[in-house]
């Protein structure tokens, strides 16, 4: 048994409730069984019940075994003296609250269809990478599309939770936080945080006083970065450590650059290595005043792409590092890549200042911009196709990267629209 299940029974109230009785012996009625907190403190706030013929307001705390109240530590805890009753899967022991009297106790031991536990366990002890893979077919295409629209949904939530995080440590500046969310997304996977911590060292402000100017925003970016500490005959670099040297004092960077151990290269293809995607965003930002302001005015998805019709400069067409010439051109970032960004760094902007400015516009653009993008091929959504998954746009990749991630690696199938569906 595990509590996971037993919230799942009481929330959806699946449990047999002829003569429903308290472990004292009195009548019991639920009137509502109350709301899941995800918080600190009780399982479920806001109940309503009926013990004989008083009705309590509360909370419910939910335990497999009604000990599990002291094993923790409950009965010292504040938050816990509004709990109107105490339901558990097995009631071992009398519970007693501060006050000297008898905790309400439901047991459902003998009040669950076994059935129900059975199929939750089959989903809970599933090898499968996709708990319910095989019996994906068997279940009605509203129940998937229902699950998909909602865990999309929690997916932009947490993703603009991120850009509200970034906004309040930049002081509500939202040109600095895009800058910043664009810049990590830039890094991709590997080198995400370093990029973001570049982004930190050399701020936008700082940038757009340059921004007509390629290599003085490269020289600031790869002089930040670290990326000019070796000596070396190349002209270009040269070229950019003359700059750097006269703007590291003009803007105060000295023991503010970063060290070039903080980047990975290790096992990278050339295409993706730091210095080609500072390069690349380089290339974006250059002449672009006011990039947020061009996001969220954008009233299309090709109006969005156009924004990231940008390539690196002449030097990073030929070289993947300083100093060692590439045998073949260095091509600009790929389709793939730029869907990426976008998604990850678009998307939320547009959900996050939509919230924040409670303008629902903009979080239905966020919507229509992933319904336009082709969906993503990774090794995630791959695993859908055989389930017979028709992954068209990234509306839909999004979506089944979220459920994979957030319910069927977790085993939170209680919780996802599919899997409950399977087991009630």
């Amino acid at each position: 048994m595990t509590e996971s299940f037993l919230h799942y029974i009481w929330q959806l109230q699946y449990f047999r409730k002829a003569d429903l009785k308290i472990s004292s012996g009195e009548s019991l009625q639920v009137l509502a069984p109350g709301s899941r907190n995800t918080d600190a403190g009780p399982d479920f706030s806001g109940a309503r019940i009926r013990i004989d013929n008083l009705e309590w307001r509360g909370s419910v705390e939910i335990h497999i075994r009604a000990s599990g109240w002291n094993d923790h530590k409950h009965s010292t805890d504040d938050a816990y003296e509004k709990v109107v009753l105490h339901v558990v899967w097995e009631n071992d022991k009398p519970i007693v609250r501060t006050d000297g009297t008898q905790m309400p106790t439901l047991e459902l031991k003998d009040r669950i269809d076994p059935a129900l536990w059975n199929r939750y366990k089959d989903l809970y002890v599933s090898t499968e990478l996709i708990p319910c893979g095989n019996r994906w077919s068997a279940i009605p295409e509203i129940h998937k599309l229902a699950a998909l629209d909602n865990v999309l949904l929690q997916r932009l939530q947490t993703k603009a939770r991120m850009v509200e995080q970034l906004l309040v440590r930049n002081n509500n500046n939202w040109d600095q936080t895009c800058y910043q969310l664009l810049s990590k997304n830039f890094g991709f996977t590997i080198n995400a945080e370093p990029m973001l911590r570049l982004a930190e060292v050399v701020p936008y402000k700082t940038l757009q006083k340059h921004i007509d100017k390629t290599l003085q925003v490269e020289a600031l970016l790869f002089g930040a970065g670290g990326f000019l500490e070796d000596d070396g005959e190349d002209e270009y670099v040269l070229l950019l450590k003359r700059e750097y040297d006269l703007l590291r004092r003009k803007y105060g960077l000295d023991g503010r650059q970063m060290n070039l151990s903080q980047w990975k290269f290790l096992r990278l293809r050339p295409a993706n290595f730091a210095t080609i995607r500072i390069a690349q965003l380089t290339g974006l930002l250059v002449g672009q005043q006011n990039l947020f302001s061009k996001i969220i005015e954008a009233s299309n998805h090709k109006q969005v792409l156009a924004l990231f019709d940008a390539e690196q400069s002449a030097y990073w067409r030929t070289h993947y590092r300083f100093g060692v010439a590439a045998k073949n051109p260095v091509a600009p970032l790929g389709p793939a890549s730029v869907q990426n960004i976008i998604i990850n760094t678009v998307v939320p902007l547009l959900v996050a200042y939509g919230k924040i400015h409670d303008e629902s516009s903009y979080k239905e653009q966020a919507i229509d911009l992933l319904q336009n993008l082709p969906a993503e091929n990774n090794k995630i959504t791959r695993q859908w196709l055989p389930l017979g998954m028709k992954v068209k746009t990234a509306f839909d990749s999004q979506g089944l990267i979220e459920l994979y991630k957030s319910f069927c690696m977790k085993r939170r199938c209680l919780e996802c629209g599919v899997g409950s569906w399977l087991i009630k």
